[in-house]
């Protein structure tokens, strides 16, 4: 039944069995609802379950009289009332009875199950995927009308069915024992008539409650009057299946192995030696380290394990830990089932431990066995006497299992541990020492250790083994360079309050880390660590990352000392804890770090600069440089480190014209002031900017991007005219080298915020300008590092594919390996003839009208990236091979293929980067849409121009014509574009002659 739109659960109950058990299993349903993120306005909640008292069918009744009492209060009534159920949804999950397998019963059995799509990571028990289910869909082995509720909580009043809940068990009433099927439902069954039905016996009831038969058919009169009218429906599931989990070993191991499959079923564990774990078998919440065999059949649960042991087949091995790995060493077991158990004995904590077969039965019923084998077997094979394991007193029927005095919880000498238990697998110990130890030892039956299970310490202890074994897989997750998201797992800590052991281990990653790549993605997990600590407070994670507090562990980084930067980054951390706000700026601040060690590591493509020394140009002759712009077609992103150097990257891009023109360039030469001349403007015969530096303070901002002609500034000191670390001041430098001083202009004819590469195209030629007028000869792929390194040195940041498109001429794809040193290496596509052509009639430029203003676009990636988020690795390689397949379309000389890829890209980068569409730019993409084979906003988005490849050719007009009709588009403008099929231009001109 699917569940109706805009209701939400109101009451979710989980009835436990014992009383010192609900306080536990409430703070574990509180986790969850946090966890899952369950509307807070829904109460959760774990009540005494009364099921061994009043069966199945009265602790359900018990828990809808809570739910309706809790609906009641809150909605302000005094009284309980059923008229709270038509606006709740109540869900109950009852945890059973005693289950042998795990000690905090079915609800919270874990399974072999792992969401790798979940928002935080988590072991996944019975009763989380319940939660899953009910969240999106009414479900459920009973499910009641409003109706039927009501007349059900009626009943609650009406003795002898008021003994069924908390009421009438705490008025003295005699309990009385329902079954939900065999009682409350079958009374609602069409062939069943009245007489029938009291005269029935739930299966519940033993042959010798025959005294309580008439208290129990007053019970059923109730029933039948107040829901025999109640329509029965049975839904038929074609294919599904139910499994109710029995008492046996065979079908408990069974749910949790898959005997077909072709691999382990390894979830939430680290395992040192995987290949020794068989297919069909099944590992939950573990750690082993070392030589650890487990045959095929066979469970490993909640268990740190250190080798060389082997586990055979048909084995169910449970809360063991290092200090009990040696007990299994030497041992080889078959069809066992082993468990460690915390324990409170007179409130003080222990450790025991079970042993038990496969094969044996928990029933009282029939012959009983244990460890495989009958009672006398067993008696013979260890020593051990009926006298050992019950009382003379105890009738032959009740000696089973469940009554055996058979687990040691206390010996007066030393620690418990499964040696205590294992010796009756091959009794033939020295003199019968292991007997004697045994018998010495305080021994409780099955039965008599229930209600001493610590179940509190329980969890405690799997929640600290769940975060031990994860620790481990960050450890691995982040050295082997894997693109698995850490941030499900941070979540987890965050939740769990385990935020200070994963600190401590991305540190020592980070510190330890020989790669810059790996010590880059640790602290940006740290920074991760401190946002979600903020808990969606303190304001956005992307800002300023500057503040004093940070720069002497910004130093020791920048100076290449990784230890002491991590070490000193952490000290200051510590004083930044202690509110959202300053948790939100540490984070930043993590961030601003992993951008020293990007920058290190990008700064390894200055190995691929090699340069050639030509003569130089006379004194006050210009050197002038032109480019043009460029477009990408395919693969943008993929070229942003890490992504460059992490994952690989592949970018199409086109050089080209705007209105027939390179729309940028930068001219320098000599002169004879020992100073450094800057000019920056929108065109190169109107200079807007001009800075005169005299001294190396004048340089001190060249790192600050945003400052007056820091691009500049960076560029003279990249190309080694000027040391800014040197003692010598800038004159002398200037003198010594070069007997003169220099002047420098650059110009783009194009807007701030393009999206056409413009800032990397006008370093390029800054810097061919200037190794030009030193003398020095680069060529253009030696440019593209240059590029990348003066980028380093500026602090922006960026890839290496606006360079690649406007330095280079034509249609060219560019790549770089998933290595260090970076390196960048292009292939020229070859079209067909005549096809350069018919895309420049079909390629047109409309300027949105929109700087792009999202300039943490960078920062919000790099962020996803680092984080590993499935969604965007799995872009992030979609973006790699979908440039092969346009550079194949480019091949082709297809034009609605490659309007297809256009298409394609402008929905990868909406993937990448959220939110860098603008709303006006939607709306003018759509009206263009019938008009285009595909469109796609330049660069990162958010603005600037959007390039269109148009069905038919020469339709600027046209386009014109379309926008003009469409309101609110703004200020935009057409423009034409040509492939460039010349890329930079390089000329050695006079003192007064014009660039």
């Amino acid at each position: 039944m699917e569940k109706p739109q805009g209701v939400d659960w109101t009451v979710i109950i989980l009835t436990c069995q014992y009383k010192d058990s609900v306080q536990v299993f409430q703070r574990e349903l509180e986790v969850r609802q946090k966890r899952e993120q369950i509307s807070a306005g829904t109460l959760i909640l774990a009540v005494e379950d009364p099921e061994t008292q009043v069966g199945s069918g009265g602790a359900t009744l018990n828990a809808l009289l809570v739910a309706a009492e809790h609906l009641s209060a809150r909605a302000g009534f005094t009284v309980v009332t059923s008229d709270v159920l038509h606006s709740a949804w109540i869900l109950i999950l009852h945890m059973g009875r005693d289950f042998p397998f795990d000690d905090c019963g079915r609800a919270f059995t874990c399974l072999p199950v792992e969401n790798p799509q979940a928002p935080v990571e988590a072991v996944v028990c019975n009763l989380d995927c319940l939660l899953d289910i009910m969240s999106h869909r009414v479900s459920g082995i009973a499910f009641f009308s409003v109706e039927t509720a009501e007349h059900l909580l009626a009943t609650h009043v009406s003795p002898p069915l008021d003994a069924c809940t908390y009421m009438g068990l705490d008025s003295g009433a005699r309990p009385v024992q329902l079954s939900l099927f065999f009682d409350i439902l079958l009374c609602m069954a069409r062939n069943v008539n009245r007489q029938d039905f009291l005269a029935g016996r739930p299966p519940e009831m033993c042959q010798r409650d025959t005294c309580v038969e008439g208290y129990l058919q007053g019970a059923r009169a109730e029933l039948w009057k107040e829901l025999h009218d109640q329509p029965l429906t049975i839904a038929y599931i074609p294919d599904g299946s139910y499994s109710f989990m029995t008492n046996s070993a065979t079908e408990f191991l069974h749910n949790l192995t898959c005997l077909g499959a072709p691999e382990p079923q390894v979830v939430h564990s680290q395992v040192e030696e995987s290949e020794l774990l068989a297919s069909g078998s099944s590992v939950v919440s573990c750690l082993l380290e070392g030589p650890i065999h487990l045959e095929p059949g066979s469970v490993l649960q909640h268990c740190h394990l250190q080798g060389p042991i082997h586990i055979g087949t048909g084995c169910f091995v449970s809360g063991l830990d290092t200090t009990q790995s040696e007990a299994l060493q030497g041992l080889e077991l078959h069809d066992l089932v082993l468990q460690g158990h915390h324990v409170k004995l007179r409130d003080a904590p222990s450790r025991a431990f079970t042993l038990v077969g496969r094969l044996d039965s928990w029933e009282r019923q029939g012959v009983g066995t244990y460890l495989n084998m009958s009672w006398s077997e067993f008696f013979q094979k260890t020593g051990i006497r009926d006298y050992d394991l019950w009382d003379p007193d105890v009738p032959a029927a009740d000696r089973c299992l469940r009554t055996a005095r058979l687990f040691p919880v206390f010996h007066p000498s030393r620690a418990l541990g499964p040696k205590d238990m294992l010796w009756m697998l091959g009794p033939q110990d020295s003199g019968g020492a292991a007997l004697r130890g045994w018998r010495a030892s305080w021994r409780l039956s099955w039965e008599q250790l229930q209600p001493c299970l610590d179940r509190a310490a329980t969890l405690a202890s799997r929640r600290n083994l769940f975060f031990r074994q994860a620790l481990c897989k960050a450890r691995q997750v982040l050295e082997a360079r894997q693109d698995l998201s850490l941030r499900p797992l941070i979540q987890a800590a965050i939740h769990e309050g385990c935020a200070g052991p994963l600190l401590t281990t991305l540190d020592q990653v980070a510190a330890s880390a020989g790669d810059p790549g790996v010590a880059a993605r640790s602290l940006a997990c740290v920074a991760d660590v401190l946002g979600c600590m903020a808990e969606g407070l303190g304001g956005l994670r992307s800002g300023p990352a500057a503040n004093p507090e940070w720069l002497r562990p910004f130093s020791h980084l920048e100076c290449g000392d990784l230890a002491r930067g991590v070490k000193a980054l952490a000290q200051e951390r510590d004083k930044w804890l202690s509110r959202p706000a300053l948790l939100v700026r540490a984070a930043r601040h993590y961030e601003g770090a992993g951008q020293i060690l990007i920058r290190q590591a990008v700064m390894s493509a200055q190995h691929f600069i090699s340069k050639e020394q030509v003569e130089l140009p006379v004194p006050g002759h210009w050197v002038v440089v032109k480019c043009p712009a460029r477009v990408d077609f395919s693969g943008g992103w993929s070229d942003t480190p890490p992504l460059a150097y992490e994952l690989g990257g592949a970018v199409l891009g086109l050089a080209v014209r705007v209105d027939g023109r390179q729309p940028m360039g930068a001219r320098a030469r000599r002169i004879p002031e020992p100073e450094l001349w800057l000019a920056v403007g929108p065109r190169q015969d109107k200079m807007t900017l001009k800075i005169v530096c005299r001294s190396l303070e004048d340089l001190q901002d060249y790192c600050q991007p945003h400052a007056p002609g820091a691009l500049l500034k960076a560029a003279f000191i990249c190309v080694g005219i000027v040391s800014i670390s040197s003692k010598l001041p800038l004159r002398d430098q200037l003198l010594c080298t070069f007997g003169a001083g220099f002047e420098l202009h650059t110009w783009s004819e194009l807007p701030h915020g393009s999206g056409l590469g413009t800032s990397s195209i006008l370093a390029g030629a800054a810097l061919a300008a200037l190794y030009r007028v030193v003398g020095q000869a680069v060529g253009t792929e030696a440019l593209i590092h240059a590029v990348l390194y003066l980028e380093q040195v500026l602090t922006t940041g960026g890839g290496w594919q606006d360079q690649v498109g406007g330095l280079m001429p034509g249609i060219k794809v560019g790549r770089s390996q998933a290595q260090l040193p970076l390196k960048v290496e292009v292939e020229e596509i070859t079209v067909p003839e005549g096809f350069v052509q018919t895309l420049n009639d079909h390629l047109l430029l409309v300027y949105t009208g929109k700087t792009r203003l999202a300039r943490n676009l960078l920062q919000d990636v790099l962020r996803s990236w680092y984080a590993r988020l499935p969604a965007v690795v799995q872009n992030a390689h979609s973006l790699v091979q979908h440039t092969e397949k346009c550079a194949e379309a480019f091949r082709q000389g297809n034009l609605p293929m490659l309007g297809q890829c256009l298409t394609l890209y402008w929905e990868q980068k909406k993937l990448m980067a959220p939110g860098c569409e603008p709303l006006a730019v939607r709306r003018m993409m759509d009206v263009l849409a019938p008009h285009v084979h595909g469109q796609s906003l330049a660069g990162a988005g958010g603005g600037g121009f959007l390039y269109l490849l148009t069905k038919k050719p020469k339709q600027k007009e046209a386009v014109e014509a379309v926008l003009a009709k469409t309101e609110g588009l703004g200020n935009y403008s057409v423009h034409l574009v040509e492939v460039d099929t010349q890329g930079l231009s390089l000329q050695l001109l006079g003192v007064e002659a014009s660039p």
